[in-house]
């Protein structure tokens, strides 16, 4: 069985500017595929490669066993897409729209779009023109997935659901990778991804710079962790530990702000044992973990 995706040194310049260089990564059939970097990282330039919007500058990628430039079309039709820049008709109803998805496609997808619509709460009879941001989201991700495709592309999808929809877009995803499918899932958003992925792949400054298992990536999560005590302690207690760096420490020594490495356990523990009266973990941004683990990429021109 080939490769979900499949890429050799693809690469995509913009006059000088970089978009995606000398990309190598193979997706494999019925994983899901985390893509993650920040905002600017070329993750969309990728997919827009990928799906053969943009021309490569140079290598060449295949998709389902098909080359991504020269068997577009078909690969269109195999394929579920949702970009980043959702652009819809407004004028049309929710309905009439997916009725021209499944005419474009060939498929009857009408029973499929019907159940999708509840799962998701959508009002397939109102016109978009009335849509929140996030009932235009459920449109995309119900046109993507209407036709249940081989491989899912999906740009930054849950952006404006609500935390309950998350979670149905989270099940359906779950769906997805046990029926046999998959999914490539862009994001910026390190949580949604080490939620969904069995894999991640990491990109910065327009590279690739990691490929990792969910699992060695959570070992590597960074957190920044706020302690309060009520007498002053020495915050030696916590620097000797494994993975922490202290960030801050307030004149009277009752609260601590520390950069944790990994599993946050040990401190916890050593937190319990001087009777900490409050503790408050935040996930660090990205770019400080990219900063903590993975390190600078040089920064070339084309």
């Amino acid at each position: 069985m080939p490769s979900a995706i499949s890429t050799s040194g693809l690469t995509k310049f913009y006059g000088k500017i970089l978009g995606i260089v000398d990309l190598d990564l193979t997706v494999r059939t019925g994983e899901v595929f985390g893509f993650l970097g920040p905002n600017g990282a070329g993750k969309s330039t990728t997919i827009r490669v990928l799906l053969d919007f943009l021309h490569a500058s140079r290598g060449r990628a295949t998709i389902l066993g098909l080359d991504s430039h020269r068997d577009s079309v078909e690969i269109r039709r195999r394929v579920g897409y949702l970009p980043a820049d959702l652009a819809l008709y407004p004028q049309m109803t929710a309905r009439e729209l997916f009725g021209y998805f499944c005419a474009v496609r060939r498929v009857d997808a009408d029973r499929r779009i019907q159940v999708l619509a509840e799962r998701f709460a959508l009002d397939l009879d109102l016109r978009i023109s009335g849509y929140s941001s996030g009932m235009r989201q459920k449109v995309g991700i119900i046109q993507a997935f209407m036709h249940e495709p081989e491989l899912l592309i999906l740009d930054e999808p849950t952006g404006g659901l609500d935390p309950l929809m998350q979670q149905e877009f989270n099940t359906l995803i779950d769906e997805t990778r046990a029926s046999g499918r998959t999914v490539f899932l862009s994001s910026h958003v390190l949580p949604e991804v080490e939620r969904l992925a069995d894999r991640v792949g990491i990109v910065r400054q327009s590279r690739l710079v990691a490929l990792e298992d969910v699992e060695a990536l959570k070992e590597k999560a960074l957190r920044h962790v706020e302690l309060t005590f009520p007498t002053k302690i020495d915050p030696q207690a916590f620097q000797r530990l494994a993975g922490v760096r202290m960030l801050s420490a307030s004149d009277d020594g009752l609260r601590l702000t520390l950069e944790v490495a990994g599993p946050v356990g040990e401190v916890i523990a050593e937190a319990g044992r001087l009777s900490a009266t409050d503790l408050v973990s935040h996930e660090a941004e990205l770019e400080e973990i990219f900063l903590a683990h993975y390190g600078q990429v040089r920064d070339d021109a084309p």
